[in-house]
């Protein structure tokens, strides 16, 4: 009987242990993820105010390179985060974030800072409850990645179409289905990083931890400056 007294003990100080390990491991990631969204929006703000800098950025080849420098952070972040310290790690994101300010900076020339404050509110309301929702929720939606990833595809596939067509009609399609698909990723995204962590927290990875909470972080930044962006093409008032 004491044998099993102290087996239970045992098992409810690691249940507890990990409990705080999993709300210590979500803070990291919604603190990174806070970090980077700052730099981001002052990195928009800063160059978005700055005529010379615009020109600069915006005209000729510079544009597009301006434009898809992010997606190809992105892809090269997944490519050598295995190489990568943890602090390293983090470093890459911070500059990431900024650079997406740059490509994004765009939105202080064509829409009003208030409604782009306005939008931005609204995103960040509907991000924390379905970054809740995912996180609390017993329902298993794992089976909604590979439906939400098609669905991203498909996006990009259709913007870079509309980039050459230039039809109001189909970028409003887009932007609902943009707004629908990374509210999906984001409820998505929170409980598979729950998940992830909690599948590892019993090796003591203190490295795959910190590396994690990084990727975490991008995930759910880049579901939020998605979510942002479609809202503020549907709802932001022009200049």
């Amino acid at each position: 009987m004491a044998e099993f007294k102290t087996i239970r003990t045992a098992g409810s100080t690691r249940s507890a242990q990990i409990d705080q390990g999993l709300r210590a491991h979500m803070n990291k990631v919604y603190g990174t993820m806070s970090v980077g969204m700052l730099l981001t929006f002052l990195a928009a703000w800063a160059v978005g105010n700055n005529a010379y800098m615009m020109e600069t950025l915006f005209t000729g080849v510079l544009r597009w390179v301006v434009m898809f420098a992010p997606l190809i952070m992105v892809f090269a972040f997944g490519a050598v985060i295995n190489k990568l310290s943890a602090a390293a790690a983090q470093l890459f994101f911070y500059a990431f974030a900024a650079v997406m300010g740059v490509s994004i900076s765009y939105i202080f020339v064509i829409f009003t800072d208030f409604s782009i404050a306005q939008v931005f509110l609204t995103t960040s309301i509907a991000f924390a409850g379905l970054s809740l929702w995912g996180y609390t929720t017993k329902k298993d939606i794992s089976g909604w990645g590979s439906f939400l990833i098609m669905g991203v595809i498909g996006l990009i596939v259709a913007s870079v179409i509309n980039i050459f067509l230039g039809s109001p009609a189909i970028m409003f399609a887009i932007s609902i289905l943009g707004v629908l698909i990374f509210a999906g990723l984001t409820a998505y995204d929170t409980q598979a990083i729950k998940n992830e962590y909690l599948a590892h927290a019993h090796h003591g990875d203190t490295e795959w931890m910190g590396k994690s909470a990084i990727m975490g972080a991008l995930r759910l930044y880049l579901d939020f400056i998605n979510m942002f962006m479609f809202l503020l093409s549907i709802m932001g008032n022009r200049e």
